[in-house]
């Protein structure tokens, strides 16, 4: 039974952490294929902390939001919603600083990678459409648990999108009655290595050039991603062929969105390391 005294009341650290366990343990079985029962983790929760059901249903919705910025997995069912107390995000702190090893328990689901797999293609977001870019306490959050370089050192996935778009490439050309174009389309990325700046030589219906760099997360569309100095000088110096596509939320159904150069107008570009020399 509720406390009434809670209704309506900030929640307290030690509620915090009991609900983020609470969270996780779900999610890890969603993951992992286990059956769970949202409704007994919810009252199991609710017997504990004398929230509402109400207030626990909300909470897990806030926790969906929070990850989504961090570009990690949520519970099915549980959409984000983002209008969270700060508590929220030092509780998260706490549970993955506590718990390193759930991104090594994540392996993405690539089952996208099906002979006719869809790919279907949205707009780019706006510059300032990324909760953590108006919310410092979660910008920070997001450099402690970077994203973009966890998606960097996932060379499994970073190779399942290259090939995604590899295989769409050539279907969308023998679609458009151009199948000695998608003949020629290339994984460049494979054949000479990731000094090119880009990923696949592709083609326009015309035959006109696209050489395109793929990035690939996990994470929602605005989860950030890193951008070698050879990608963006290339964007730079033929802006006219240069396009990179980005997939999102790849381990469901992956979608994508292009962005064509200048990549400064499209997106906020940061220094993250420097190389220093005599």
């Amino acid at each position: 039974m509720a406390d009434q005294a809670k209704i309506g009341t900030d929640w307290q650290d030690q509620e915090l952490d009991l609900i983020l366990e609470d969270y996780f343990a779900m999610l890890r079985a969603e993951m992992r294929g286990e059956p769970y029962v949202k409704s007994h983790h919810s009252a199991a929760l609710m017997a504990r902390i004398g929230r509402t059901h109400r207030s626990v249903e909300f909470k897990h919705m806030n926790i969906s939001a929070v990850l989504q910025e961090l570009g990690r997995p949520t519970i099915r069912g549980y959409k984000a919603k983002a209008n969270y107390q700060g508590a929220l995000l030092a509780a998260v702190e706490r549970h993955l600083s506590a718990h390193p090893e759930f991104d090594l328990d994540f392996k993405p689901r690539l089952a996208s990678l099906r002979e006719d797999a869809a790919l279907y293609e949205e707009p780019p977001p706006a510059r300032s459409d990324a909760v953590w870019a108006r919310n410092p306490d979660m910008a920070r959050l997001v450099r402690k648990f970077d994203p973009a370089a966890r998606d960097a050192r996932n060379r499994a996935l970073g190779l399942a999108g290259e090939e995604l778009v590899l295989g769409a490439e050539r279907r969308k050309l023998q679609s458009l009655d151009r199948p000695d174009l998608a003949r020629k389309v290339r994984w460049v990325s494979q054949e000479e290595g990731d000094g090119a700046g880009y990923d696949i030589l592709s083609f326009d219906p015309a035959g006109g050039e696209r050489l395109i760099e793929v990035k690939t997360t996990t994470g929602t569309r605005t989860t950030p991603f890193y951008l070698t100095r050879n990608e963006h000088d290339l964007s730079g110096e033929r802006p006219d062929v240069f396009r990179l596509y980005r997939l999102f939320e790849f381990r469901e159904a992956p979608r994508l969105f292009k962005l064509r150069p200048p990549l400064e107008d499209k997106v906020q570009l940061s220094p993250e390391v420097y190389r220093a020399s005599f």
